[in-house]
């Protein structure tokens, strides 16, 4: 009995010890900031000296690669796979829902005891089973879709003083969005400070709009900066200050050393530099071309730093091997001797050596902006391997000699640009067969019920039929599409059919075209007035109609009886000169 208890007391002793030692993880990204878009990357416009301090005492991934957009970035972070494998290839349409099965950065996080936060923007879906809430996260405050003021945003959000979701909860907030997100961070942070954690921040910023204060934006201003990139820059100052605060409080707390802290962004700049055939006709891009959506370098090639003091990587130093977003998760489960909760095969790769011994690694990378419903072969295409760029499986370029991509040498290295392609195919082959899936939201669950179905996501056979902002649901354009959703339980399911959200408190057949932002004074192009009559519900192959009640009314309700299973579920505002368009918004209930 003693030495079982010698034994035991041992063997907590060690576990404790391991557990004190396990680091922190925050993950910064920032949205549509470029590589060019920080001082220490040689822009003079721009003012980032806390971004400059990390970068000064942090390790530098000069070679690391992301998606061309927003939400496949995300879903290769979160999965450690490539975007297109796990159902991300667009930013709406419902391609920018991570399937279901996959396992998350947070999952994993969670699995090994860590607390798991995140802060802003998630974008890879709103509802179940997809909302960051159901994806390991333990404590969330998010926006809708893809950045504030988007459709599935709470209405009227523009960057002051909004409308959240804490954990699927309404809440209003006070302050600036990125204000809001790193001190929600602190807050959590500071509670479980004790402890391991994992937190997200996820800056809805700089994306547009433009929405900024003042005090942020004047200085480019009255230096000559142009007033889009000027409000741009403006944006990326506010989170340098953020970041400043951030770091100072993790010094104050005593885990700054014990703290790994990565600042990333998600794909190529979208104000800070513009081109003009080819060439670069304003901004600052480091040297590169192309930007946010592009298969050029300046489209996907963004900065990465890393710092953990307590790891060894606190002092300047760059790595120019070829990484990837990818590579986060094999990275982190790595340096934080994390176990996997089920079987998990990253694309990505473990890059502890590389980051701590500049140890060179020889693949093959790909990436894509495809933007469609299904996945085409080299479209939007860019394959690398070290320092070659094969793109559209029609250019061939050396980025260290050519790093402006100017001049296509593809007949004059045919071998290579042959293995980029074979590269490319065995990779393709890879992903193809997931392409014919499709991320299903759940209706009637405990998890959510009622649950919001918004044009966001609509499958359509062409992206400029998506209604993706609140402004284009202002203007009331047509088109219509379908959703794929999961009826969970066979019974009877109520079912209104919208223009506006429920909070917009609006009758279908009126105009909500003038907008007061806190920022911005303006009055946007009278929205179009409807003049509904009826409406149509199609669940699969049944099919329902319903007229107005009143001119007023803010809605058509269905109560249908529904049996489980996957199918598609499309709904139709039809006016009195019979014109149709779809539903922006679809409330479904369980009853």
């Amino acid at each position: 009995m003693r030495y079982f208890i010698i034994f035991l007391f041992s063997t907590l002793y060690v576990n404790a010890f391991s557990y004190a030692q396990q680091p922190n993880v925050i993950l910064i990204v920032t949205d549509d900031q470029g590589y060019g878009d920080l001082g220490a990357h040689g822009n003079k416009e721009i003012h980032t000296p806390n971004i400059d301090h990390l970068y000064g005492e942090s390790v530098h991934l000069t070679n690391f690669h992301v998606s061309p957009t927003c939400a496949p970035t995300r879903a290769a972070i979160m999965t450690g796979k490539y975007a297109n494998s796990v159902g991300v290839w667009h930013t709406v349409m419902g391609r920018s829902l991570l399937y279901e099965n996959e396992v998350t950065m947070a999952d994993i996080f969670s699995h090994n005891n860590y607390k798991t936060a995140m802060f802003g923007k998630w974008h890879l879906g709103d509802n179940y089973p997809f909302s960051p809430r159901f994806r390991g996260f333990q404590e969330v405050l998010t926006h809708g879709g893809g950045g504030v003021g988007q459709t599935p945003d709470y209405w009227n959000n523009d960057y002051q003083d909004d409308v959240y979701l804490r954990n699927g909860e309404e809440e209003k907030v006070k302050g600036y969005c990125t204000d809001v997100w790193f001190r929600n961070a602190l807050s959590f942070i500071e509670t479980n400070k004790d402890q391991p954690f994992f937190c997200y921040i996820s800056t809805n910023a700089p994306h547009g709009p433009l929405n900024v204060p003042t005090q942020y934006s004047k200085p480019y201003l009255e230096q000559g900066v142009p007033k889009g990139r000027a409000e741009f820059y403006g944006m990326i100052s506010n989170i340098d200050d953020n970041l400043g605060v951030l770091r100072d409080k993790l010094t104050e707390w005593g885990i700054a050393d014990n703290t790994i802290l990565i600042f990333m962004t998600d794909n190529g700049t979208a104000y800070g530099a513009k081109f003009k055939d080819g060439l670069l006709a304003s901004g600052y891009n480091a040297g590169m071309r192309g930007t946010k959506g592009s298969a050029y370098e300046g489209g996907h090639r963004v900065p990465c730093f890393f710092y953990w003091k307590g790891g060894q990587l606190s002092k300047i130093k760059d790595i120019n091997t070829l990484t990837a977003h990818i590579d986060l998760l094999p990275t982190l489960v790595k340096m934080c001797g994390l176990t996997l909760p089920n079987k998990v095969k990253f694309d990505g790769t473990d890059l502890t050596e590389v980051l701590s011994n500049n140890k060179d690694i020889e693949r093959i990378l790909v990436g894509d902006s495809q933007r469609i419903e299904f996945p085409e072969k080299w479209r939007n295409s860019y394959t690398m391997k070290g320092n070659w760029r094969l793109v559209n499986n029609e250019e061939l370029y050396n980025v260290s000699s050519d790093p402006g991509q100017a001049k296509n040498v593809i007949k004059v290295f045919p071998e290579i640009a042959q293995e980029l392609r074979k590269g490319y195919e065995k990779n393709w082959k890879k992903q193809y067969k997931c392409f014919d899936r499709f991320p299903y939201i759940k209706l009637g669950t405990e998890y959510e019920n009622p649950s919001t179905l918004t044009a966001h996501d609509w499958h359509v056979a062409e992206e400029r039929m998506i209604p993706w902002n609140q402004k284009l649901i202002r203007k009331g354009g047509n088109g219509n599409g379908e959703w794929r959703v999961n009826f969970t339980q066979t019974g009877k399911y109520k079912i209104s059919i919208q223009r506006y959200p429920k909070e917009a408190n609006l009758p279908i057949n009126t105009s909500a075209a003038v907008y007061h932002s806190e920022f911005k004074n303006y009055v946007l192009p009278a929205g179009k007035v409807f003049q509904i009559t009826k409406g149509h519900l199609r669940v699969g192959d049944q099919v329902w109609e319903e007229n107005i009640s009143s001119e007023n009314s803010k809605s058509i309700t269905f109560e249908v009886n529904i049996p489980e299973g996957e199918t598609t579920l499309s709904a139709t505002l039809v006016e009195k000169n019979k014109n149709e368009v779809g539903a922006y918004y679809v409330y479904v209930e369980k009853l």
